[in-house]
């Protein structure tokens, strides 16, 4: 019998140095949900080189935001990397489903909300994401114990209004742990 009341939804994943998949190298996580079926989650530091919120706009039947607002995209796994999913503070609901999740957070993968941003009636903060990263049953326990990830308390400063390049450093400071400490080595005590 396995033990399944490990819930990291709503936490950050922080990857190791010395992360054997390139893709995740140095990644911050936001964990959408997690349970016996397995994981999904989102990353929100590796921005999408040259796409903004109006390129995307640009290929759906959608007006350009009417203010200056500037959203970046950012690539949210290599899972279904067309669709595109926004992690969103909670105040926000889409009039067809969000996802509420604890901490102050909401999760949008319908085109309302990007109409909603468009129109200047989206969420206070937001982070537009292209795919998502996933773990099947137990998959994610498994890279835990061989210590592939660190997991964190997320914060909506940290996911939504750090630079992209400063949140893995403070998603480890946020542990109290000194990023420049930290080995590419796993081991066991």
């Amino acid at each position: 019998m396995t033990d399944t009341s490990l819930d990291l939804t709503g936490q950050l994943l922080i990857a190791m140095p010395g992360m054997g998949d390139p893709r995740f190298a140095h990644a911050v996580i936001f964990l959408a949900a997690h349970s016996d079926e397995g994981a999904m989650g989102l990353i929100v530091n590796k921005p999408a080189e040259g796409l903004s919120l109006k390129d995307v706009l640009d290929q759906l039947p959608l007006e350009p935001p009417k203010d200056s607002q500037t959203l970046g995209v950012h690539i949210g796994g290599p899972v279904e990397t067309g669709r595109g999913f926004v992690l969103h503070s909670d105040e926000y609901r889409s009039s067809l489903q969000t996802l509420a999740i604890e901490g102050g957070f909401g999760l949008t993968a319908t085109l309302d909300i990007l109409e909603d941003i468009a129109a200047g009636r989206g969420p206070e903060k937001a982070l537009l994401t292209l795919g998502y990263a996933g773990w099947g049953p137990q998959q994610l326990e498994g890279e835990l114990g061989m210590n592939g990830w660190l997991t964190c308390d997320a914060n909506r400063a940290l996911v939504f209004d750090l630079p992209d390049d400063e949140k893995w450093a403070a998603a480890v400071n946020s542990l109290g742990i000194d990023p420049t400490g930290l080995s590419a080595a796993a081991g066991r005590a």
